[in-house]
């Protein structure tokens, strides 16, 4: 199975195959609107703006597993995005990345490009005890350890690379321009 196999949910309820997205760069990724990296959606939208011309696009997944942080309704959180970001990238029905839920692409994703680590530091060792206790109730189906973790899928469908959220946003945007 690969990354063009997968089924995601619009926003609107409609069926979108991932395989409408060959040939094209995808940065996937799980959000939600009251996570401390919610400001994330500034450098995203601004990759969005500089590269989807040249076949990139971003896929916009929002989850509340992790610690409530996505709440509002599907409407509730794009109405969020396009005015506090100007948000114009794909955004999706709101899912679960993690335990018997998980949606199967965030499984897939998950197992393709596993978690590593938050990065060193005192904050990303915290993130890290944090992200653990509120996982634990998912046991071994936890494939993302916090909001805003990013997969990078080349043009052939190819898993590349994983940024979880506490790397650089311009580690994420190289990776981007490189992929292109």
């Amino acid at each position: 199975m690969g990354i063009y196999d997968f089924k995601v949910t619009a926003r609107d309820g409609n069926e979108v195959s991932l395989s409408d997205y060959k040939g094209k760069v995808l940065l996937i990724v799980n959000t939600a609107t009251g996570c401390g990296f919610t400001p994330h959606y500034e450098p995203l939208e601004a990759m969005y703006k500089e590269y989807r011309d040249q076949g990139f696009e971003i896929l916009d997944f929002p989850c509340n597993q992790f610690a409530d942080q996505a709440p509002g309704s599907d409407d509730e959180i794009h109405e969020f995005c396009t005015l506090k970001f100007g948000t114009e990238f794909p955004q999706f029905k709101k899912i679960d990345v993690n335990g018997e839920t998980a949606d199967p692409l965030f499984a897939y994703l998950g197992t393709e490009k596993p978690f590593k680590g938050f990065g060193k530091g005192i904050k990303n060792k915290a993130l890290e005890k944090f992200a653990d206790a509120n996982n634990k109730k998912y046991g071994d189906a936890v494939y993302v350890k916090w909001n805003f973790t990013k997969w990078l899928v080349d043009r052939e469908g190819n898993v590349i690379a994983r940024f979880e959220p506490t790397y650089d946003m311009d580690d994420v945007k190289k990776a981007v321009a490189d992929a292109l």
